[in-house]
């Protein structure tokens, strides 16, 4: 009897300990290291276009070893650098984080202003007075020191401030960013200092140095590759860095990149990112855009030298963050954020309908409209972009039916050469019930974005003479993908759309973490089995 019962024992014994190992084996650990990359301007035709230049561990090791999602969009409309970054580390659109552009209008001073501006904060090496306070919800960074107690490092470098701050979120360890006056590295008191691996690249190795050597092509193969010109070899470019704006100009060069990298070497180093089993955050902003946001079809040299060592930059960090932290407790996504500027055509040579459509002109004679029908009064209280801004002091002083007023100025507006459609704050708020208002709806904010959107025909150019600014309308896609790679990521090319508001929750899943508080979307598998 005794016999038979230690014989259970041990059977029990064996099998608890077998199932243990089987749950053990099955169940993934959580990355130590979170590296994120946003790709400004990244453009998915234009990186198989110069796949022949890429070194092994770039773009070649993220497209054949990581998780491709072939066709991703931002789930608004006329995304920029700032909207897209906020968007895509709060899991949501303008609508929700606040953040509808690079700029908007201070609805108080008629004024825009930069969309991180914040007088409360002092500059630290610069003049900007910046924070991510416009940011109203909370971001993959604030969750993920949310989740670890505050235990967790989370670091932002970029080349430019709203990139740095709306990744960092509003509890970063530090955001860092390029002055365009100095080429310093720089950050703002929000983050109480300038980490020590900045300082050490602004003494030693500081870039008013680097700039003097000029740019040009890194190897004779990108100076003689040739997919973008039809009319024969181009000569190789040389450029110089000079003037007041030089340092402006190396941020829309490929040396950028080179010296995000550099920089991002040494915080990796120095910094004890990814040293214990918390996850921490290292959020870093490349460039894709052509020099002095030219097109690619004016300088295609560039184009491609800016590729390639966007790639030699990409196969270092990944390279770099292996050896640290290993390829099982790696998680990286890189993604765009989804736009291209200076794309801009000759229209009229080839006959193509083109116009230019000027806001000053339709913001003065919808106000002149308007005070035949409602008084001599100042009905339009400023414009910005494709937005007009009424006077609702005015309009409630007045009693005027507001609704009825946004009506009557969308018959108006309509018949303007170049408009195409109106869109009024009133009709937006009714619901987006097809896929061209829900976007259009999720770029504005109510509290922020004018009461009348204008839609101008694609091919035309909207002028505004007051604000010196000058655009040119598109609706062509920009594809671009969204890739995750590390341990616990299964390879594969997965080719149905997504919008890149699940990439928030898709991370999160991942290391462990709620995602932020208005992101309402589900996650995606980054394996067919778990």
């Amino acid at each position: 009897m005794e016999r038979k019962t230690l014989f259970h024992r041990h059977i029990l014994l064996f099998v608890t300990a077998l199932s243990a190992t089987m749950c053990q084996a099955q169940t993934s650990v959580a990355p130590r290291l979170l590296l994120s990359v946003v790709v400004d301007q990244l453009r998915s035709d234009l990186i198989e276009t110069f796949m022949p230049l890429y070194c092994d561990g770039g773009f070649k090791k993220l497209l054949s070893e990581g998780r491709v999602y072939e066709q991703a969009q931002y789930p608004f409309a006329n995304p920029d650098r700032s909207s897209a970054v906020a968007s895509l580390y709060t899991g949501c659109s303008p609508y929700q984080n606040g953040i509808v552009g690079e700029r908007c209008m201070n609805r108080t001073s008629l004024r825009p202003e930069m969309s991180v501006r914040d007088n409360d904060c002092t500059g630290i090496m610069t003049d900007n007075r910046v924070s991510p306070r416009g940011v109203c919800v909370s971001t993959l960074a604030d969750e993920l020191k949310v989740g670890s107690d505050g235990k967790s490092l989370v670091i932002s470098i970029a080349p430019f401030a709203d990139a740095a701050v709306f990744a960092a979120g509003h509890d970063a360890n530090a955001a860092v960013w390029i002055d365009d006056k100095t080429g310093r590295w720089c950050t703002s008191s929000y983050y109480r200092s300038l980490p020590p691996f900045a300082a050490s690249m602004n003494s030693q190795q500081p870039l008013s140095e680097r700039i003097k050597y000029g740019w040009t092509p890194v190897s004779d193969l990108v100076g003689n590759f040739n997919y973008l010109t039809s009319r024969g070899m181009k000569i190789p470019f040389n450029h110089h860095f000079k003037g007041d704006s030089c340092f402006v100009h190396f941020k829309t060069s490929a040396l950028v990149n080179e010296w995000v990298g550099r920089t991002t070497s040494v915080c990796l180093q120095s910094s004890g990112l990814g040293i214990d089993d918390i996850t921490d955050l290292l959020s870093v902003t490349f460039y894709a855009g052509n020099y002095k946001h030219a097109s690619a079809n004016a300088m295609p040299m560039e184009i491609q030298d800016t590729y390639v060592r966007l790639d030699y930059a990409l196969a270092s960090l990944i390279k770099e963050c292996e050896q640290l932290v290993g390829k099982e407790r790696l998680l990286v996504m890189l993604t765009s954020t989804g736009y291209c500027d200076g794309d801009e055509p000759s229209l009229e040579r080839f006959r193509i309908p083109t116009g230019t459509f000027s806001m000053v002109r339709a913001a003065s004679l919808l106000n002149m409209y308007l005070s035949a029908v409602y008084g001599n009064e100042q009905w339009v209280e400023t414009h910005y972009r494709k937005q007009i801004f009424l006077n609702h002091k005015l309009i409630e002083s007045k009693g005027v039916n507001i609704a009825e007023m946004l009506e009557r100025c969308s018959d108006f507006l309509i018949q303007m050469s170049g408009v195409e459609d109106v869109y009024t704050s009133h009709r937006l708020s009714l619901g987006a019930w097809t896929p061209g208002i829900r976007s259009l709806r999720n770029s504005i904010n109510p509290k922020l974005s004018g009461d009348i959107i204008l839609d101008v025909q694609p091919g035309w150019h909207v002028v505004d003479e007051d604000k010196g600014e000058t655009s040119y309308e598109s609706e062509s896609l920009i594809t671009f993908p969204v890739i995750f790679y590390g341990g616990d990521v299964e390879a594969a090319k997965v080719s149905t759309a997504i919008e890149t508001d699940c990439v928030a929750p898709t991370i999160s899943r991942a290391i462990r973490i709620r995602a932020p508080n208005a992101c309402a979307v589900s996650p995606m598998r980054l394996r067919e089995k778990y």
